[in-house]
């Protein structure tokens, strides 16, 4: 459809200028304060060496057996690292809107043999995830392109086992985003919090060690 297609257009996009993004904020993490990230020199414009994904795991604690969800998989690039940290007692369900990403995080589920991922065509407004049933719902850059935040999850809390949590990833109000990228492509951790307050979630963690993105997480109150 059209909005599909407009959704892909703006994911190349987004993974354009989260590469410029990660790239400045990375050097200029480097240049005021060494010790805060560990990067190889050498791989500086992966986005591995601004995204640390396996230090946003770690910080997640997530447990053998856990069902999480990738909501806004993209390409899978946190999927198939969170299959790992749920082992293959676990559950990972990665949920995109887009028919050319389904398809795609199914081949790339099939093709290596990631048997606990289920990929789920969600919906602009409900990412259709099995009731009570998930441990951790991980949004990266995807915030921001949810219209009606405050009903969309207030709804989610419905998907959410009992203990579970909420983690929001999205790009920093950083002048080089506001400078690169279009307006509303970023949120504030204030802006998060409070519009989780109005969805009945309470902040529980912040964490600040990535350059280009505010990361909290969110438990139901």
């Amino acid at each position: 459809t059209e909005k599909e297609d407009d959704m892909s257009r703006r994911a190349r996009w987004m993974r354009r200028l989260l590469v410029a993004a990660g790239l400045v904020a990375a050097v200029a993490l480097l240049a005021v304060a060494p010790s805060l990230v560990k990067m190889d020199l050498g791989r500086l414009g992966s986005r591995a060496s601004w995204q640390l994904p396996d230090r946003v795991i770690d910080s997640l604690g997530i447990q053998p057996g856990d069902r999480v969800a990738d909501v806004g998989a993209g390409d899978g690039y946190f999927t198939f690292r969170l299959t790992v940290a749920v082992g293959p007692s676990g559950r990972v369900h990665a949920v995109e809107v887009s028919d050319e990403l389904v398809r795609q995080l199914e081949q790339k589920a099939r093709h290596g043999g990631h048997d606990n991922v289920v990929v789920v065509k969600g919906e602009y407004t409900d990412p259709l995830l099995p009731d009570g049933e998930i441990d951790l719902i991980l949004f990266c850059n995807s915030y921001h392109h949810i219209e009606d935040r405050v009903e969309y999850f207030d709804r989610l809390r419905s998907d959410l086992a009992e203990g579970g949590r909420v983690a929001l990833m999205d790009l920093k109000a950083v002048p080089l985003v506001r400078l690169l990228a279009p307006h509303g492509h970023w949120t504030t951790v204030e802006t998060m919090a409070e519009e989780m307050g109005q969805a009945s979630y309470t902040l529980t963690e912040r964490f600040d060690f990535l350059p280009a993105q505010s990361f909290v997480v969110f438990r139901p109150i």
